[in-house]
């Protein structure tokens, strides 16, 4: 840990109000029924794209030249980067501080994973945070598996959640000069760093052919695209609650692994603000910490925020399962 730039974040003024606006997040009066409609559009363009992406698997993938590999797999993890250390915990929950280029870097990263717009995807998430397992929440969990992990997507939002999301502060987001660049560009910019160059460098740097280059393409896109979309159904339906058994939110190693260290659910539910979003750190579960603190070293990232091991505990105690935030073993 990077001690010289890490701040408890609790001691703060503020800490009081935001621990009271992010811990527990403010529920809905009422849950109410509403219909949402189909939006056919998505529908098949989900089917059709993971259809690309096994046919191309299937039938290529033995073929496939080993740089082509390496390739997709370093691109998507490195464009992941840009969801959990940029737009999740740089400027969703503004869980540390960066200085300019590595906030243009983290942007570019963010545009390779082609997944929306700043301005939407960090809306919707401060609203899921906001509002969790609520008609409000995107995503919301209590609606089954297949909603909260693709389904909602493929279906008009509920009016709960335009309503309330409408209400959260993002005035600190339409204020960042990086967003409003790249929002303003965004089609432009993602299509080519997330479509084109992965196709075109294969094809010209080692010969590989052009069905293996886009299919290699389509696969890390499905591929990074369930490694989001696991966090807001596994991760909130299987696992321990060792932080605050009261809500859905578990630990999951397994979605940890594949989305770069995000499935700390449970404890990132309790300390949203926290630059881990785990208790445990930058061990190899945890690979975005990692980047934050080598970014921290190398003074492109300073204001790391955590809280102080004495409250982590004192949560543990008072709201936890009993069980420990690792492995889900039972606590002696």
């Amino acid at each position: 840990m990077c001690t010289t730039t890490v701040t408890w974040y609790e001691e703060k003024k503020e800490a009081n109000q935001t621990m009271e606006k992010d811990v527990e997040p403010l529920p809905l009066p009422v849950r109410t029924s509403a219909s949402q409609r189909i939006i056919w559009r998505n529908v098949i363009g989900i089917i059709v794209l993971h259809f690309l992406a096994v046919y191309g698997f299937v039938s290529g993938y033995r073929d496939a030249k080993l740089w082509t590999w390496i390739w997709s797999f370093a691109y998507g993890v490195v464009a992941g980067l840009g969801i959990t250390a940029g737009a999740h915990r740089l400027w969703a929950h503004k869980s540390y501080s960066a200085k300019i280029p590595l906030r243009i870097f983290l942007a570019y990263l963010y545009c390779m994973a082609g997944q929306t717009h700043f301005y939407k995807w960090i809306r919707d998430h401060r609203t899921h945070h906001r509002y969790t397992e609520t008609n409000a929440d995107p995503h919301d969990a209590t609606r089954g598996f297949f909603f909260s992990h693709i389904g909602w997507l493929m279906v008009k939002r509920h009016p709960a959640v335009k309503e309330y999301g409408s209400k959260i502060d993002m005035s600190d987001i339409t204020a960042d000069p990086v967003i409003k660049f790249f929002d303003k560009y965004y089609e432009v910019i993602m299509v080519s760093l997330c479509f084109v160059l992965p196709i075109l460098l294969p094809v010209f740097a080692w010969s590989e052919t052009w069905f293996i280059s886009v299919h290699a393409m389509l696969i890390r896109y499905v591929w990074s695209l369930h490694a989001t979309f696991i966090v807001n159904s596994f991760a909130h339906m299987w696992g321990n609650r060792p932080y605050n058994r009261r809500v859905k939110p578990t630990e999951n190693p397994t979605v940890s692994f594949f989305a770069l260290g995000e499935g700390w659910h449970n404890y990132h539910h309790s300390f949203p603000w926290d630059y881990k979003a785990a208790e445990l750190g930058a061990y190899g579960l945890n690979p975005t910490t990692g980047f934050i603190e080598l970014m921290a070293r190398l003074g492109l990232a300073y204001n790391l925020k955590t809280p102080k091991k004495e409250l982590v505990d004192r949560t543990i105690l008072k709201k936890g399962d009993g069980t420990d935030s690792l492995w889900g073993h039972r606590r002696h």
